[in-house]
């Protein structure tokens, strides 16, 4: 199955200067050797957010570029609306990016690889699938 690879895990696997031994890091390089990670536009924004050097921003630019963005359509967008309501009519919140890749792994039938506690607290209402690293 696919992998559509959150924020979290990206910034931990390409934004520090040493190499990074987290699980999901390793988890991701397996899943790039085996052509199964992928990202959105959003989730290259938000990755891209925030660096201070420019030369570090061009080498980021320039690594994730390696991927290309899985199209976003608009039904995607009123997908994540309502599982927002959903989550939000049952105590649980989120950010407007988290329910976007909800709705986008869902239409292309991908599991979701986040190091964040939103995922887990989303998937007993939402038809969405996790990814754990395999270690």
């Amino acid at each position: 199955m696919n992998v559509l690879v959150d924020t979290g895990v990206w910034s931990l696997a390409l934004r520090r200067r040493q190499i990074s031994q987290d699980p999901a890091v390793l988890e991701l390089r397996e899943l790039i050797r085996e052509g199964r990670a992928h990202l959105i536009g959003p989730i290259r924004q938000e990755v891209l957010s925030g660096i201070r050097e420019k030369t570090q921003f061009d080498r980021l630019r320039t690594h994730l570029r390696e991927f290309p963005d899985l199209p976003v359509q608009m039904g995607d967008h009123e997908r994540a609306a309502e599982f927002f309501n959903v989550c939000r009519s049952r105590g649980v919140q989120g950010s407007n990016t988290d329910f976007v890749i909800c709705a986008i792994a869902d239409r292309y039938g991908m599991a979701i690889l986040a190091t964040d506690g939103d995922f887990p607290l989303f998937a007993p209402h939402l038809p969405i699938q996790l990814h754990f690293p395999r270690r």
